[in-house]
């Protein structure tokens, strides 16, 4: 029976979701922060302040989907993945990926 060794693939996709996970969240809460105290009006009102409030909320919306299906596509990649295999598949993987 082959021996098998941890995947390469595996664990790179497991440290992109420990680098990127805190990253989205602090960008949710640094782009949530002032897109809430604008929108309350103390800001800034008026006409163009409305508009520009709805660009912004749109805006933080995209933001938001983007971050989503970047760590969902990233979980989904993970658990495609096998945990191990086989030397001569983790070296091609290295190689393939320039992991180390």
């Amino acid at each position: 029976m082959t021996q098998l060794v941890p995947n390469p693939l595996y664990a790179a996709f497991e440290n992109t979701l420990r680098l990127v996970e805190p990253l989205v969240q602090a960008v949710d809460r640094d782009l949530g922060r002032p897109c809430d105290k604008f929108h309350s009006g103390e800001v800034w009102t008026g006409p163009t302040a409305r508009l520009f409030d709805q660009q912004l909320g749109q805006l933080r919306s995209r933001v938001r989907s983007s971050n989503h299906r970047i760590v969902t596509d990233l979980r989904q990649a993970l658990t495609r993945t096998p945990r191990e295999v086989t030397e001569e598949e983790a070296k091609s993987i290295r190689m393939r990926y320039g992991l180390p």
